[in-house]
């Protein structure tokens, strides 16, 4: 596995919140990473905000966090979601305890404004 300079010193104590790309070359890259994986997941257990969006949900499946919330995401991922657990929708912009997900680049103004919104509330209950 490649590594790139300060990935092995990353550290999500010192982040309050955590967004993830879209597209799909990114989150598959991410979620084959097992140190990525960890720092994603480090950030559910703090209850610390995140967000994720298109194809985003697809390192959350791999951290195993999404098993009983509600997330939207583009809809080829309706399947790997729902059978990791979630409960998915076709929404805009779906916020659960901290967690917000959109679909696509066109959500992204929905989406902009509830990340704001989750990381000014800071930590959430973790789940």
């Amino acid at each position: 596995m490649q590594t790139y300079p300060g990935e092995e010193e990353a550290d999500a104590g010192a982040y309050d919140g955590l967004v993830l790309p879209g597209g799909v070359a990114n989150p598959d890259f991410l979620r084959t990473d097992p140190e990525a994986v960890r720092f994603v997941k480090s950030f559910f257990d703090a209850g610390k905000p995140v967000g994720v969006i298109c194809h985003g949900p697809w390192t959350l499946v791999e951290a195993d966090v999404v098993r009983g919330r509600t997330v939207t995401s583009w809809p080829s991922l309706r399947t790997d979601l729902t059978n990791a657990g979630a409960n998915w929708v076709d929404q805009e912009v779906v916020t659960d305890n901290g967690l917000v997900s959109s679909r696509k680049p066109d959500d992204l103004p929905a989406f902009c404004a509830k990340i704001v919104e989750e990381f000014a509330e800071g930590r959430h209950t973790a789940y």
